[in-house]
């Protein structure tokens, strides 16, 4: 029997990219004094997110102890935002986190984030930091993948539906979503909310043709997630919130962060009762990160760069496997 799965499923150079590709990121944010810290990936509390699959640890202290229910992370998010609340100051971190119903080309159930946090940055000076981090690493790592500044663009989540769908987002009905999307990608759900039509007709139709670098920004106010909202310059609610894709592939999403608790406790509540309604668990909410909102979180901008799906672009890969010493079905 010629068992092959002990092997990785990276090749060597590409563990050598993974190990220069942590050095380099490193060395930027030391330029920067941004603090490295390091926080639990497994937590009491669980995120609230209907979209986010959650995936469940028991944890059992000794034999005479009843068990526990723990929660691996599906981001760093909460923990580092405690860290800020106590005056940590800007912070970055590398990490495993890990997402259930997450597997394909492009996803597998532990993958590696790096979160980063800047006390005084709105979404928009963190999208700067974004872009140079991503050159410094290019120029570094694959010099004949940078995407010179002059390639960098930003559109409106709005703008984009208009250019490509002829629609706006934010006023369009659900039936005329609805049919859009029966006519072009031939996906047909039940019950279905606007958000999830606009979210299928964004990957299918959209994003695929993305190739350059391109922040998305002002998402709808009912896709903030952790983000503030504001009044658009066209009286439109929208949340501050921002998207790089890069070659049809969502690099990094970035907020500029939530900081009242009211509205924070607000939203959980709100997800919660979604997660009733699809029949989905009721996770413990995380009042530690609502204590550390009362006791008050700086204004900070705060992203999530997924470095696997980064050091597919650096290595030409089409899969996240081809990046991963060991994906699911060689774990």
């Amino acid at each position: 029997m010629n068992n092959v799965l002990w092997q990785p499923a990276a090749s060597k150079d590409r563990l050598f990219a993974r190990a220069d590709l942590l050095k380099k990121i490193r060395i930027f944010f030391e330029q920067k004094e941004v603090l490295e810290v390091e926080t639990p990936i497994l937590s009491h509390a669980a995120g609230s997110d209907p979209s986010l699959g959650v995936i469940p640890a028991s944890y059992q202290a000794d034999s005479h102890q009843k068990e526990q229910t723990l929660f691996l992370q599906t981001s760093p998010e909460f923990a580092m935002k405690r860290l800020l609340a106590s005056g940590s100051g800007a912070i970055f971190q590398i990490c495993k986190s890990f997402r259930n119903a997450e597997q394909g080309a492009r996803h597998n159930p532990e993958f590696t984030l790096l979160e980063w946090y800047q006390p005084g940055f709105d979404e928009y000076q963190l999208m700067d930091e974004v872009m140079d981090l991503v050159q410094f690493v290019m120029q570094s790592l694959s010099p004949e993948v940078i995407y010179p500044k002059e390639k960098w663009q930003r559109y409106s989540y709005q703008s984009l539906f208009e250019q490509h769908l002829g629609i706006n987002p934010h006023t369009v009905e659900l039936e005329d979503l609805v049919d859009l999307a029966k006519s072009t990608i031939d996906i047909e759900l039940e019950h279905a909310s606007k958000d999830t039509w606009l979210e299928l007709l964004f990957s299918h139709l959209i994003e695929p043709q993305l190739q350059d670098p391109v922040f998305i920004y002002e998402y709808p106010a009912t896709q903030a997630a952790l983000a503030k909202i504001e009044i658009n310059s066209e009286r439109i609610e929208v949340a501050r919130r921002f998207e790089l894709v890069i070659e049809g592939m969502e690099i990094a999403n970035g907020y500029y962060e939530l900081t009242d608790v009211n509205e924070q406790r607000r939203r959980f509540s709100y997800d919660q009762k979604v997660r009733l309604e699809q029949q989905l668990n009721q996770n413990p909410i995380d009042e530690n990160l609502l204590a550390a909102l009362q006791s008050g979180l700086p204004s900070c901008s705060g992203v999530a760069l997924g470095l696997d799906r980064l050091l597919m672009l650096i290595c030409k890969a089409r899969s996240i496997d081809e990046v991963l010493a060991f994906p699911l079905n060689r774990a």
